[in-house]
């Protein structure tokens, strides 16, 4: 047995595939004694995008610190005006026939630019024209939010702010050289990748649904794997009528493809009875025919090997014959079999979720579901929001390509064909 696990941990693509599962298990199993904050819990009611957000509010109530940066004021107007906002102004104006020569969207500009948008933009005006780019009742109300954010004051250099009411009304002045420790502020919180469209904090999600899908893989590759041995042992070493029989089980299985048959069993199931245990175990019943077909091939080719035969003499059961004299020789891929319906599972649950045939939305996210939210509320397009599915898939993909690494590595050590 040490001689074997030095050998797998020998196998290059098994070590990094190991390695690359077990940093995203610790995770799964220290981030939430860390960040205790309910994954399902919203903070808002739309996408933020990653960044640490501080309470307006509380900075009022924090302490002030002088601090002339020397491209400040640069930073605040392109932070006012953004390079999109300029881009976009020049495009409508020349799209308008205003002669924009000498104009571009640089900072020494922006001025000269603002004061061409406020002369000729009227909200009427592109309704009733609808200049070429702008046509579109989308365009015409990104237009106007734009212009909505460029009538503000773009060149104020201070503010008062008035704290209290009535009598106790307290007002000071902000000035532009004014700032404030983060850490000071009573309530701050940094978001790594944003919230998703429910205002959920995508990274404590996503943890807890690379641990939920973890777990209904392990389950369903359990059952998989599990269902397949069995009936794979049985049919390779009884034959016969058994053989018959069960080979024909399978072959139904075959017939009807697994992920037709697996969204028809678990539509039948009902919204309210889907878990993430009851899709586990679902995924599990329809994804062992595989196993049990590559197990079978390999139990005819051992029941007439001589150990075999000698425990046939010997008067052993069938039980101990096969669990000691087949099962042994059979191990190590069946536990190649198993990584890989875990992987199946994990991918399984994701297509399933996306289809929106996933778990309860309201018990527990998993990484279909939050595939599946991104999709229903526009993050791969309107939103742009990226962080709500990139990452996601980021998990999906690194999780199977994991397993399937330690597939290989296994395969190459137990394998004489592949052996260097």
């Amino acid at each position: 047995m040490k001689h074997t696990l030095k050998n797998i941990f020998h196998s290059p693509r098994f070590v990094v595939g190991f390695t690359i599962f077990m940093i995203m298990l610790l995770t799964v199993l220290i981030y939430p004694y860390i960040i205790t904050r309910d994954p399902l819990a919203g903070l808002g009611k739309q996408f933020l995008a990653p960044g640490t957000y501080v309470s307006v509010y509380d900075i009022n109530n924090t302490g002030t610190y002088r601090v002339e940066l020397p491209d400040a004021a640069l930073k605040r107007m392109e932070s006012s005006v953004p390079m999109e906002d300029r881009e976009t102004i020049l495009a409508f104006l020349t799209a308008k026939g205003v002669d924009v020569s000498g104009l571009d969207t640089s900072n020494d500009k922006v001025d000269d630019l603002l004061a061409l948008w406020k002369e000729n933009y009227d909200e009427a005006d592109v309704k009733a024209n609808k200049y070429e780019g702008f046509s579109t009742q989308a365009k015409r109300k990104a237009l106007k939010r734009m212009d909505t954010r460029l009538n503000g004051d773009q060149s104020a250099a201070a503010m008062t702010v008035t704290s209290g009411e009535g009598e106790d009304a307290v007002s000071k002045t902000v000035a532009d050289t004014d700032y404030v420790r983060v850490d000071e502020v009573a309530n701050a919180i940094t978001l790594p990748l944003g919230t998703d469209n429910f205002g959920r904090d995508t990274l404590t999600e996503l943890v807890k649904a690379t641990g939920v899908s973890l777990v209904i893989g392990l389950i369903a590759g359990t059952i998989a794997t599990l269902l397949g041995l069995t009936v794979g042992l049985l049919a390779g070493y009884v034959g016969g009528i058994v053989d018959d029989i069960l080979m024909f089980i399978a072959n139904l299985f075959t017939v009807i493809p697994g992920f037709v048959l697996l969204i028809l069993i678990y539509y039948s199931v009902g919204q309210e009875a889907r878990g993430a245990t009851t899709c586990a175990i679902v995924i599990g019943v329809t994804s062992w025919v595989w196993t049990a077909r590559s197990v079978r091939s390999q139990v005819i080719s051992l029941r007439n090997r001589d150990h075999v035969n000698l425990s046939k003499l010997s008067g052993h059961s069938l039980i101990r014959i096969v669990t000691t004299d087949i099962l042994p020789y059979i191990a190590s891929y069946v536990v190649m079999a198993f990584i890989l319906q875990v992987s199946s599972g994990i991918l399984a649950e994701a297509q399933l979720s996306l289809l929106g045939l996933g778990p309860k939305t309201t018990d527990v996210p998993t990484l279909g579901l939050m595939m599946n939210w991104a999709k229903l509320f526009g993050a791969y397009t309107s939103s742009n929001a990226w962080w709500a599915y990139f990452p996601v898939i980021l998990v999906i993909a690194l999780t199977s390509f994991s397993l399937n690494l330690m597939n290989t590595g296994l395969d190459q050590v137990f394998n004489p064909t592949l052996r260097d």
